[in-house]
């Protein structure tokens, strides 16, 4: 109840909208940045793989993720198929945030 509240005041200032909005964009840019053969060297944190010693269904979509926005889709799907499903769903839900956000800065 606290954060509905502390939610609806913040949206009625345009300084909040601004803020939003720049981090729906970091947030991808910030991606591009990390570089692949990095997380590639980070120990894996998926309990499923560390507990049984085999991959999820979900192991490796990170860093397909991050090699799709860093425009490598052979290195994408080599690390997860399913990021022909999960890329585009992301894709479209920023952009539908971003066009949400940018119509309350309108009003």
């Amino acid at each position: 109840m606290l954060y509905n509240t502390i939610t609806n005041r913040l949206r009625n200032y345009r300084w909040f909208i601004y803020v939003k909005i720049a981090g729906i964009i970091i947030f991808p840019v910030t991606l591009y940045l990390i570089p692949v053969g990095w997380l590639n060297e980070q120990h894996s944190i998926c309990l499923f793989k560390n507990i049984f010693g085999i991959e999820c269904f979900g192991c490796g979509i990170t860093r397909a993720i991050v090699s799709a926005i860093q425009f490598d889709f052979v290195g994408a799907f080599n690390f997860n198929k399913l990021i022909v499903i999960v890329f585009p769903l992301l894709i479209f839900i920023w952009i539908r945030m971003l066009i949400q956000q940018l119509k309350l800065l309108k009003h």
